[in-house]
This record gives structure tokens, C-alpha cells and sequence, in this order.
């Protein structure tokens, strides 16, 4: 069974999104995509602690050998993120259920083909598969962006349908430079290939620059991301909430592409432009946060900015930054989700006024202030949350590098700023009203959408008390992300390092 373990997260929502497409009812898709999903929890979990032991786990479909074959590879990092999309995955779906998926055809089994496409992502072996499953991550995510319909939805996929489409394109043209110049694109082989002489090193930088301005692209860095904001806010709440992590798909591709591959032989790749790039990204999110006139626009600019600030890490190449970087991904995340979800419900208690940062009806349910306060001050990166937690982490861990003050002062400033923007913006919410409004009576909120939100308003608190054990695994992933050698051999067996394999036609 455990030989096995690796593939099972891709089969559950495979097989589920299989049988919801054999039957139209809505019930009957409900009833398989939640079972599935908290089945997937449970199989994730089991993974994570296996991946703990620190022993890379590698599948070979049809028992095809790497690099020959089609791998999987679960080490730390990738157990946790497949748990992380795992849990993500249930709370959304359990939110979705309570009617937001009856406002469109087929969103379970392209909920349950999304779901695919990220653990895929994050379990793949190899760069090819790598754009398998982004495609069919992105192909679930169009159809997902436009559920509901709508004017707003219709130009924010159109945007994003091509945009994406040009990444795929420039993914396929990365891929076949990469495969003429080293023969290879299974990862370990790839970083085996890249140190034996023979290839034409100034054509293989350049396929890998490709690569990874491919990876920001996703990522959402500048001056890539003005399609990110209008998209994930035109979104439905739950479609955006599970959108919060597809941005750590791109960040973990380049952390570990450059970890395993590029770093024992381009150390200097990412220099100067990637920081660069990613504190501006930073700054730039920072100011569309204060302009932002709805609060699902406000964590959209949010959701960028903890893009940006992830996006400084790969640069670095310390194991002491990929692990702050790592528990800073897992708190980020959620924190976006449980504010997407906040502000669906915000909206609905609202009336007219929605989200929109203008007085207007009280919110009805008292608990939603008091979440609201929660994410916000998580999403502030204020005491005593997890967001406090993970920039200080991340801050620390940069004080030495060589980009480390520009790092400071552009992420506290930033920080300032989402400051001042929650603090202004959370008055109208929670505080102004207009008076003829008052006893306007507000939408209830059904068991179902308030446990999901609930569940991910914790997580600010939660991810803080278990602070000490979370950094301690992620301190461990990151030290086996940055061990290229032993992913090299665990993948292609012993002696990969000084014998070749003989990949090319």
C-alpha cells in the first residue's frame, strides 16, 4: 500500500469527477465530491506523515523506470501541498454545496478535474507531465471562473483564457528547447544532464529563463499579473477561494526547479531580475489594495502581494528562507480563501451595496464581524496570527542577504499600507450604516457556508499556536528541497549522479 501512496491523491478525484459526469443529479455529484474530497484529506494526511520520514517516495506508471517513464515524486514539499490543496479542496467544495453550484452546469466534476490538475502539479516528476497538469488545472479554472455567468465574468475569462493560452505556448516552446538541448525532461535527469559537459549551456539558460518566466507568469509577477486582481475578483467566492492557491503552483515550480536543477550549475539565473520583479509586485498589490473599491477586489490585491512576497524567496537559494517561505505559502493561503469566502457572505448580508466599500445595511450575523476582524488582522500580518507569524519568519530569514534591506523596507511598507487599507475599509463593513437601512433584515447564513468559513477563519489562530511544529517540518522540507543530489538518486537510483542514462533518441 504505501508503495502505491503516491498516486492515490490523483485517482480519488479522477474516479469521483468519472462518476459524477455518469449522473446528471445534483445530489448524487454533491454527495460523491464531498466524500471524495474528505477521503482525499484523509489520504493526504497519511501521505504527509509518510513523507516525514524524510525517504523519497517515487511511482513509475506501467513500472516504467526514470527518467524513460512517467514518475511521481513525494518528498515533504509535496506532501504538503498536496494536504494543503486537499483541506482547501473540502472546505470550498462544502461551501459550494450549499447552492453556489447550482447556478451553472457540471461544476463538481470540474471542481473535482481542478483538484487533479493541482495535486498533479505538485506531485509530477517530470516537466513535460508538469504541463499536462497545468493544462488540465486551467482548463477546469475557465470553465470554474465563468460559473454563475455574468458580464463581469465573461471579460475577466476571456483575459484570462488568453493569457494563459500564450503561457501554454511559451511552456511548449521551453520544453522543447530544454528536450533538443539535454535529451531529457524528467527532472532528476535533467539536473543529472545539466552537470555533465556536452550540451550547449548558453541555449539550456535561455530555455530555462523561458521556463521560469513561464512559472511567473502563473505566478502572477510584474508585469505579469494585471490579469490576476480583475479575474479572481470577478469570480465567484468559492471559485475564488479555491483559485488562492493556483498562484502557489507557479512559486513551488520555481522553487523547486531551481533548488534541484539550476542551482549547482546557474546559481546566478534568478539574480537581480526575480527580486527585482517580486518587490515591485509587492509594491504594486500594496497600492491596488488601497484603491481597491470592493472587498473581494481587496483580496484579490492581497492574494498578489503574498505572491510577490513569495516570489522573493527563490532568488535566495538559503534553506532558512525556503522554509519561512514554506510556512508563509501555507498560512497565506488559507488566509486568502477564508477572506474570499468572508466576502461572499459579506455581499449577501449587504444588499445592493455588496461588498462595495460605501455605508449600508448592518451585517446581520454578528459572527461575521468578528471573522472579519480575524482574516483581517492575519491578512495585516498583525499579532497574534499566523500572518504575523509567517512575515516575520520570512524577514528574518532575509536579514542577511544581499537584497535583504530592500526586502524589508518594501515588505513593511507594504504591510503598512494593507494596514491602513483593512483598517479604513473594515469601518464601512462593520461600523457604518445609513440609518434608513438599519432594519433592513440581511440574508442567513446556512450551516453549511458558515462551518466552511469557520473552518478557514481558524486556520489564522490555529497555524500560530502550532507555529513551532509547522516551521520544524517546513525546516525539514526545505533542507530535502535543497538537497538536489539525494532527489537525483531517489529517483534514478544509485550512480545517477556519474553515469548516464542515454535519454536522447
Amino acid at each position: 500500500m504505501n508503495a502505491n501512496a503516491p498516486i492515490l491523491p490523483l485517482l480519488i478525484p479522477l474516479a469521483a469527477a468519472l462518476l459524477q459526469m455518469a449522473s446528471g443529479r445534483l445530489s448524487f455529484q454533491r454527495a460523491v465530491g464531498l466524500l471524495a474530497t474528505a477521503l482525499l484529506v484523509l489520504v493526504a494526511s497519511w501521505l504527509t506523515l509518510l513523507a516525514d520520514d524524510g525517504v523519497l517516495r517515487v511511482y513509475a506508471l506501467g513500472d516504467w523506470p526514470a527518467p524513460f517513464g512517467i514518475v511521481l515524486v513525494v518528498d515533504r514539499l509535496a506532501a504538503a501541498m498536496t494536504l494543503l490543496t486537499a483541506v482547501l479542496g473540502f472546505v470550498v467544495l462544502l461551501y459550494a454545496s450549499a447552492g453556489f453550484d447550482d447556478e451553472g452546469i457540471h461544476f463538481h466534476p470540474l471542481f473535482q478535474f481542478q483538484l487533479l490538475g493541482l495535486l498533479g502539479a505538485f506531485l509530477t516528476g517530470d516537466l513535460f507531465n508538469l504541463f499536462v497538469f497545468f493544462e488540465i488545472m486551467l482548463l477546469a479554472s475557465y470553465v470554474l471562473l465563468a460559473h454563475g455567468g455574468g458580464l463581469a465574468r465573461t471579460r475577466a475569462g476571456i483575459t484570462y483564457v488568453v493569457l494563459n493560452l500564450v503561457g501554454s505556448a511559451l511552456f511548449l516552446i521551453a520544453l522543447g528547447l530544454i528536450y533538443g538541448t539535454l535529451g531529457t525532461l524528467n527532472l532528476a535527469d535533467v539536473a543529472r544532464v545539466l552537470t555533465l559537459p556536452g550540451h550547449d549551456r548558453a541555449l539550456a539558460r535561455l530555455a530555462f529563463a523561458l521556463l521560469i518566466a513561464v512559472f511567473a507568469l502563473k505566478a502572477g509577477l510584474l508585469p505579469l499579473s494585471f490579469w490576476l486582481p480583475h479575474t479572481y475578483s470577478a469570480a465567484g467566492a468559492p471559485v475564488a477561494a479555491l483559485f488562492a492557491i493556483m498562484t502557489k503552483v507557479g512559486i513551488v515550480a520555481i522553487l523547486r526547479v531551481q533548488a534541484i536543477a539550476l542551482e549547482p550549475v546557474m546559481p546566478d539565473l534568478l539574480d537581480n531580475w526575480l527580486t527585482t520583479l517580486a518587490l515591485a509586485t509587492v509594491a504594486f498589490a500594496a497600492l491596488g489594495a488601497l484603491a481597491a473599491a470592493r472587498l473581494q477586489a481587496l483580496v484579490a490585491w492581497l492574494v498578489l502581494l503574498s505572491a510577490g512576497t513569495l516570489l522573493v524567496t527563490p532568488a535566495q537559494a538559503s534553506t532558512e528562507v525556503s522554509a519561512a517561505a514554506l510556512y508563509y505559502l501555507l498560512q497565506s493561503t488559507l488566509a486568502g480563501a477564508a477572506f474570499f469566502l468572508l466576502a461572499g457572505l459579506i455581499a449577501e448580508q449587504r444588499g445592493k451595496v455588496a461588498d462595495q466599500f460605501l455605508a449600508g445595511p448592518p451585517l446581520r450575523a454578528t459572527w461575521l464581524k468578528i471573522a472579519f476582524l480575524i482574516v483581517a488582522t492575519t491578512a495585516a500580518a498583525l499579532p497574534p496570527f499566523s500572518g504575523f507569524v509567517g512575515k516575520l519568519m520570512l524577514l528574518t530569514s532575509t536579514r542577511d542577504v544581499e537584497a535583504g534591506s530592500a526586502i524589508w523596507v518594501v515588505i513593511l511598507i507594504a504591510g503598512f499600507m494593507v494596514m491602513a487599507a483593512l483598517a479604513r475599509d473594515g469601518c464601512y463593513l462593520i461600523w457604518k450604516h445609513k440609518a434608513a437601512a438599519r432594519s433592513l433584515p440581511g440574508e442567513p447564513v446556512g450551516w453549511q457556508r458558515a462551518t466552511a468559513t469557520l473552518l478557514l477563519v481558524a486556520a489564522g489562530p490555529l497555524l500560530a499556536v502550532g507555529a513551532r511544529p509547522l516551521a520544524d517540518y517546513a525546516a525539514r522540507a526545505a533542507a530535502q528541497l535543497h538537497a538536489p543530489g539525494a532527489y537525483v538518486t531517489g529517483v534514478l537510483g544509485a550512480g545517477a549522479t556519474t553515469t548516464g542514462h542515454g535519454t536522447r533518441p
